[in-house]
């Protein structure tokens, strides 16, 4: 029975760890913390070699020979666990000026022209606006009335008093418009007046001044082709867009979206325009302002490096009227005429009259207007040669000539009729709508 017992606790005794090899525990962490002695070539860690044992029996080759299957395997992944961790401390706290080296980044050095640029964008940024046109829409289903965004485009801050310019055909049909700064409050705002001739339009809202920074006013008639320039607007509601070019051409002419009207002395540029730029604003390398960006030439509707800016020498005068009288007075001949390329199939030159109401002025002062006699032919009207001694040649020689006058001046305009010429008096007035 003692037998039975004393083989019992043997094999207990078996399935438990052996005390006596416990010392490479701590073989493990001195050699962890101990560096490499010098001349030594650095090696991983290891146990001691067998032959230095101090244990009459064989060194087991690895840890987990010594415990049971289940035990040893835990204890090895744990202990390998353990010498990773111990490894990763060392390389991320051994040398903390090397690891601080990826964190701290060299302050980025920018060329004069680029700080330049960051400048211009940081002063100016603030006096450029958003724009959302908001049009009213019955809903076919329930017929509840309802806002719906027609359009959007930018504006920029005119003075402290909240006025805003922007583009006719930014607010044109508009319900309701609202104008949001750069900080994003949005204001309500309401129309002071428009020019549909040359597509300018002043807002006016009603924000704190801390809030309103007038944009820089230059001038554009000493401009010239190649100057830098830089568009500042939200095309295709990206705010604050920064787009940089320079001057491609001037004394450039397009006509008015709203009226078909010419709009002369107009700014080419390559800066990239988009839909949502039109009415922001265009600046020279100072930042002041020197047009007013207001088309794109591009079949697709994209930018394709042809933009136009109404010039800043000709928006201010608006702008000017607009805020003083809610309107622009310009004067009229009172004539409806022919396309240009009519007159020129014709093989004439000049403008011919299609119609002279006998209310208007030309009607007044009895220019003739085209008709036809009774067996149904053509007789050609007045064909405008001459006003005040400028040479016309087509519509927009006429404009040009009528943007000099004021309502109320008297001008001679010479006209060819049938085969001769005549030179009538014509005392010029304001159009009906803006009486």
């Amino acid at each position: 029975m003692a037998a039975a017992a004393s083989s019992a606790a043997a094999c207990f005794l078996s399935s438990s760890p052996p005390p006596r090899p416990r010392h490479f525990l701590k073989h493990i962490a001195c050699a962890a913390r101990s560096p490499p002695s010098p001349g030594s070539a650095s090696r991983p860690l290891a146990l001691p070699s067998p032959s230095a044992s101090p244990w009459p029996w064989p060194w087991p080759r690895r840890l987990r020979d010594l415990l049971p299957d289940e035990t040893g395997r835990i204890l090895s992944s744990a202990t390998g666990s353990l010498i990773v961790a111990l490894a990763s401390a060392a390389l991320i706290l051994g040398d903390v000026g090397a690891a601080s080296a990826f964190v701290v980044a060299t302050p980025r050095k920018l060329q004069a022209d680029e700080l330049a640029t960051v400048r211009l964008f940081q002063e100016n940024t603030p006096s450029v606006v958003y724009i959302t046109n908001l049009a009213v829409r019955q809903d076919a289903f329930t017929l509840d009335v309802l806002e719906v965004p027609q359009g959007s485009g930018s504006g920029f801050v005119w003075d402290k008093s909240g006025h805003i310019v922007t583009n006719f055909h930014v607010i044109r049909g508009a319900s309701d418009i609202r104008v949001t700064l750069a900080d994003q409050s949005v204001y309500e705002a309401q129309v002071v007046g428009f020019d549909q001739d040359k597509d300018v339009a002043v807002l006016r809202i009603k924000g704190p001044k801390e809030k309103l920074r007038p944009i820089p006013v230059g001038v554009s008639a000493d401009l010239l082709v190649g100057q830098k320039v830089y568009a500042i607007g939200n095309p295709f509601g990206l705010d604050h867009t920064l787009t940089t070019g320079v001057i491609s051409g001037l004394r450039r002419e397009i006509s008015s979206a709203a009226t078909g009207r010419p709009i002369q002395d107009v700014i080419q540029t390559d800066a990239a325009i988009n839909p949502g730029n039109s009415g922001g604003p265009l600046l020279d390398s100072s930042g002041n302002l020197i047009g007013v960006n207001t088309a794109i030439y591009s079949p697709s509707g994209a930018s394709s490096g042809v933009g136009f800016s109404i010039p800043v020498d000709t928006v201010g005068g608006i702008v000017d009227q607009l805020i003083k009288f809610g309107k622009v007075t310009r004067p009229i001949l009172g004539i409806k005429f022919a396309p240009d390329q009519s007159v020129e199939q014709l093989g004439l030159s000049g403008v011919l009259v299609l119609d002279a109401p006998p209310s208007g002025p030309a009607g007044k002062a009895g220019l003739q207007s085209t008709k036809r006699d009774a067996y149904g032919r053509l007789i050609l009207g007045d064909i405008i040669t001459s006003v005040n001694g400028t040479k016309v040649t087509n519509g927009s020689d006429l404009y040009r000539i009528l943007d000099q006058c004021n309502v109320g001046d008297t001008v001679t305009v010479e006209v060819l009729r049938g085969d001769h010429k005549e030179k009538i008096p014509v005392i010029l007035e304001p159009k009906p709508d803006e009486s």
